[in-house]
C-alpha cells in the first residue's frame, strides 16, 4: 500500500515561516503559543478511546476532545519539530485502530444516522475531518506497518461507511453533507486513495447533484447568506473552507476561489456581515445567543479570505476582536497584515440586504448600520427570508435591535443546552418546537395566537418574504421594508422600519410601522421581548397576584401573564437594560389597545426555558397599523450612584392613518412634530413620485418614504 506521507494543508516553506512565530508577540505567534499550551495540557491526560455514551456525556466529549488535539498535535509536530507531538498522534491512532471496529453501532438513537463512536454520523464526520489532517502531519513519521494499520482498520472502514451504508445521505445539501464530503474528500487524499476525493468534488454519481460544488452551488443565495442562519453558517464555514484548501493545492484545475464567481468569498463576507459590532452573530432561526466570530471556524474563515481576497480594514478589525489566526499559511499572511497595521479599529460593516435562495429571488435578510455621535454602532436586523429548512423558526418580519453593546429587542435563540447531557443530551429540547421557534417568541406580531404557518414546515418552506425596499444611504435616516403576504390564511403583512437621527434625539431613533391587513376581525399581538428593569409607564395596569398560562396556543402556554392594562391610546414602556434607558412608545390604527406583560416559564416543569420578558401591544380589528418608537437614552451607573436623561426626548407618536398607497405616523417630541410618510406600493422605487390622501389630507414625496419636519 501507498499512502500519502506529507502534510495535506502545509507546504515545506509555508512549516518554515511558521518556525519563525514561535515565541513572537504576533497573532501568529500567540496562536501557536496557545496551541501548544493548550496540547500540552490534554497530553498529560491518559490516552483513551471510550465507547458510547450519551449526547453530550463524557465519551461523546472525550472523542471531540482526541480529535481536537490530534489535529492541534500535528501542526505542533510541524511547526516545533518535538517527536511528542507526533508520538501522541501515532497512539491515540493505533488505540483507535484497534478498537474501532469491535464497537457496535451506537446505542443511542438519534434523528440522523448514528456512527462507531458518536450518536449521530455528523460528529464522525467531523472527527474524521480533524483525524485524517491530523494523520497527514506525522504518516512520514510512521512505519508501513503503522500506516497499514491504520488505514485498514480505521479509516476505510469509515470511507466506506459514509458512502456504502450511509450513501443516501452523503451527498445531502445541507451543512451535514458539507461536513460529511470534506471529510471523505480530506481522508481519501490522505490514504491515496484519490476516487474518494472526486466522489466528494462531484458526487457519488458524478452528475453534479451531489459533492462540494453542488453544495456551494445551492446552499448559498448569489449574496452569500447561508439558508439555515449566522448559526450554522459559522459551523459550516469551517469544513467549507478547509476543503477548499485542500481542492486549491491538490486539484488546481478547479480554480476553486473562483468558482461560481467567488462564492467562497462571498459567503464568509456574508456571513461576516451579519454579526454584530461586538463579534456576536444575531440568533436567526435555531441558534446560540452566544456564539461570535471568536469561534474557531470563523478564525480559519477570516484568514482564508485575507490570503485569497485581499485584506481590508473590516478584516483587520475582525482579527482584532478575534485576537488569533489560523495557525496555517492563510492565518500568517494576516498575522503579518496586522502586524504593520497602525490604529486597528473595531469593523464597521456596512448595511446590507442578503438575498436568499440559489437565484437571490426568496426573499432577503436585511442589516443595517448607523453610527451615533460617539461612533457606537446601532443594528437593526429584519428577517424577509425563507423559512431556514429544520432550524427554521416562523418568524418572518421579525426584528432584533443592537446598541451601546448589547441586544435590545432580543432574541431567545434555540431552546437548547449544548453538551448539557442531564438536558436531553444537550440536543433540542420539546421547547424548541412549543416556544423557541413559535412566532410569539420574537419581535413580530402574531395573529390570533397561531404561529406562522400554522407550524407546518412544508408550508413555511414553500413561501417567503418579499422585499419592498431598502435605502441606506441618507445621512439622516435610513429604511428597509417587506411583505409577508402568504404566512397566515386572509392576512397580508407588510413591516418598515427606520433608523432616524436628528439633533432633538440623543441617539438614533427606531420607528417601526407594521401594518395588517385582513379579512374579518383578528387579534393581533405586536410582541417585544427585553431585557432590564421596568421603570415607567404611562398607563394603569394590573400586577397579577396569582399567575396564569396567556393561553393554551403553542408558544403563549409556556408565559405567564405577569401584569395587563387597557392603552387606548399611546403606551409607553420605559426600561433601564445595564447602563442605558430605553423608552418604547406605541400605539394602533383601533382604539381598542391592551398591553401584557409577560415572562416565559410556564408549563415547563423541567425548568428548560430560560426566565425572559416580553410586553406584548393587543389590538383586535380587520385592518391594523401598529406604530411605535424605541429611544435609546441616558446613563446609569449603580456604583457611583448616577443617573442621567432617565426620561426620554419623544414624547409620542400617532397614526394618522394608512391604506394601500401609503401609511402616515406623526412623532413629538418637546419641540418637533416630525411626520412620517411611508409608501406601501409593491412596486415603488426611490424615484417615484407619491401622491396619497389620508385622514382627508394629501401627502405628496418622491420616493419610498419621507420625513418632515415642523418647528412647535
Amino acid at each position: 500500500m501507498s499512502t500519502l506521507v506529507q502534510p495535506i494543508l502545509l507546504s515545506d516553506s509555508e512549516i518554515e515561516q511558521l518556525k519563525k512565530e514561535v515565541g513572537r508577540d504576533t497573532l501568529m505567534g500567540k496562536a501557536i503559543a496557545k496551541s501548544i499550551k493548550d496540547v500540552e495540557a490534554f497530553m498529560k491526560l491518559p490516552l483513551e478511546v471510550p465507547g458510547h455514551g450519551e449526547a453530550g456525556g463524557y465519551e461523546h466529549n472525550r472523542h471531540k476532545q482526541n480529535y481536537t488535539y490530534m489535529n492541534l498535535a500535528g501542526r505542533m509536530f510541524l511547526i516545533t519539530g518535538d517527536d511528542r507531538y507526533a508520538k501522541f498522534v501515532r497512539d491515540l491512532l493505533a488505540m483507535y485502530a484497534d478498537l474501532y471496529l469491535t464497537f457496535d453501532f451506537h446505542v443511542q438513537k438519534n434523528t440522523n444516522p448514528t456512527g462507531r463512536l458518536f450518536h449521530q454520523i455528523l460528529n464522525e464526520h467531523v472527527w474524521l475531518m480533524f483525524t485524517s489532517l491530523a494523520y497527514s502531519c506525522v504518516a512520514a513519521t510512521m512505519s508501513e506497518e503503522e500506516r497499514q494499520n491504520v488505514v485498514d482498520r480505521l479509516f476505510n472502514p469509515m470511507l466506506d461507511m459514509f458512502t456504502v451504508k450511509y450513501g443516501h445521505d452523503f451527498d445531502r445539501i445541507h451543512n451535514h453533507g458539507v461536513w460529511a464530503v470534506a471529510a471523505v474528500g480530506i481522508c481519501g487524499l490522505a490514504v491515496n486513495r484519490r476516487e474518494f476525493l472526486e466522489k466528494s468534488v462531484f458526487g457519488l454519481e458524478n452528475n453534479g447533484t451531489g459533492g462540494f460544488l453542488a453544495q456551494i452551488t445551492q446552499l448559498f443565495a448569489p449574496s452569500g447568506y447561508y439558508i439555515e442562519g449566522p448559526y450554522y453558517h459559522r459551523y459550516a464555514i469551517r469544513p467549507l473552507c478547509v476543503f477548499a484548501e485542500v481542492l486549491h493545492r491538490h486539484m488546481p484545475e478547479l480554480d476553486i476561489f473562483n468558482y461560481k464567481d467567488g462564492v467562497i468569498g462571498n459567503t464568509v463576507e456574508a456571513m461576516l456581515a451579519t454579526a454584530y459590532p461586538n463579534g456576536q452573530f444575531p440568533a436567526l432561526n435555531d441558534a446560540s445567543r452566544t456564539m461570535s466570530i471568536n469561534d474557531a471556524g470563523v478564525q480559519v474563515a477570516v484568514s482564508q479570505y485575507a490570503k485569497h481576497y485581499g485584506i481590508n480594514d473590516n478584516l483587520l478589525g475582525m482579527a482584532k476582536i478575534q485576537d488569533s489566526v489560523w495557525v496555517h499559511g492563510c492565518g500568517l499572511e494576516l498575522s503579518q497584515a496586522f502586524e504593520k497595521a497602525t490604529d486597528v479599529g473595531l469593523p464597521f460593516w456596512p448595511s446590507v440586504e442578503l438575498n436568499e435562495g440559489p437565484n437571490g429571488d426568496r426573499g432577503a435578510q436585511g442589516f443595517m448600520r448607523v453610527q451615533d455621535k460617539n461612533k457606537d454602532v446601532f443594528q437593526l436586523v429584519m428577517n424577509y427570508g425563507q423559512h431556514g429548512m429544520g432550524h427554521g423558526n416562523f418568524d418572518t418580519l421579525g426584528i432584533s435591535y443592537f446598541n451601546r453593546g448589547k441586544e435590545v429587542l432580543r432574541e431567545y435563540g434555540f431552546g437548547r443546552w449544548v453538551n448539557v447531557e442531564p438536558k436531553f443530551g444537550g440536543r433540542y429540547l420539546d421547547e424548541n418546537k412549543t416556544y423557541a421557534r413559535q412566532t410569539i417568541a420574537h419581535n413580530a406580531v402574531t395573529v390570533d395566537e397561531t404561529c406562522q404557518n400554522y407550524f407546518d414546515v412544508e408550508r413555511a418552506d414553500s413561501v417567503h418574504g418579499l422585499p419592498h425596499f431598502f435605502a441606506a444611504d441618507n445621512e439622516q435616516i435610513v429604511g428597509m421594508s417587506a411583505f409577508a403576504n402568504e404566512h397566515y390564511d386572509g392576512v397580508q403583512q407588510q413591516r418598515s422600519v427606520f433608523m432616524f437621527k436628528h439633533d432633538d434625539l440623543e441617539a438614533p431613533l427606531l420607528i417601526d410601522l407594521f401594518r395588517l391587513t385582513g379579512e374579518g376581525e383578528h387579534q393581533y399581538d405586536y410582541s417585544h421581548q427585553f431585557d432590564g428593569q421596568v421603570i415607567r409607564t404611562n398607563f394603569e395596569y394590573q400586577a397579577h397576584k396569582e399567575l396564569n398560562v396567556l393561553s393554551e396556543e403553542l408558544g403563549y402556554r409556556h408565559l405567564w401573564n405577569v401584569a395587563q392594562g387597557e392603552a387606548n391610546e399611546t403606551a409607553l414602556v420605559s426600561w433601564l437594560q445595564e447602563d442605558s434607558y430605553y423608552t418604547w412608545l406605541g400605539t394602533s390604527s383601533n382604539d381598542n389597545g391592551e398591553v401584557i406583560f409577560t415572562r416565559t416559564g410556564a408549563n415547563d416543569p423541567s425548568f428548560n426555558l430560560r426566565s425572559e420578558q416580553s410586553f406584548i401591544l393587543r389590538s383586535k380589528g380587520e385592518d391594523t397599523l401598529f406604530a411605535s418608537v424605541l429611544e435609546t437614552h441616558g446613563y446609569f451607573n449603580e456604583e457611583f450612584e448616577q443617573s442621567v436623561s432617565a426620561r426620554g426626548s419623544v414624547k409620542n407618536i400617532q397614526v394618522v392613518g394608512h391604506n394601500a398607497q401609503a401609511s402616515v405616523v406623526e412623532i413629538e417630541t418637546e419641540t418637533s412634530r416630525f411626520t412620517l410618510m411611508v409608501s406601501n406600493d409593491p412596486q415603488v422605487t426611490k424615484d417615484t413620485t407619491n401622491n396619497a390622501e389620508i385622514a382627508g389630507k394629501n401627502y405628496s414625496w418622491v420616493g419610498c418614504f419621507a420625513i418632515e419636519q415642523e418647528t412647535l
